[in-house]
């Protein structure tokens, strides 16, 4: 499939657009889509990293913000 441009077969863009939209189509059909319970469960399982990844992001923010500018600046 790939060598086909390499052919020096030239078709108009109506023939490219439609045996695209084919190739497409074939390829979406090979495609194992999940179950409504495993979307969910990936889902809940993204929120929670997420949330635990901001809290920690805003756990080291604090953190550096104490150490950096409250004990540095009284320092000066």
């Amino acid at each position: 499939m790939g060598t086909e441009a390499l052919s020096g077969e030239r078709r108009n863009w109506f023939g490219r657009t439609v045996e695209f939209l084919r190739l497409v189509n074939q390829e979406i059909k090979k495609i194992t889509w999940p179950t409504w319970t495993e979307l969910r469960k990936a889902t809940v399982v993204i929120l929670i990293f997420v949330a635990i990844l901001g809290v920690a992001i805003g756990w080291m923010d604090w953190l550096f913000q104490q150490l950096l500018v409250v004990f540095v600046a009284r320092s000066f």
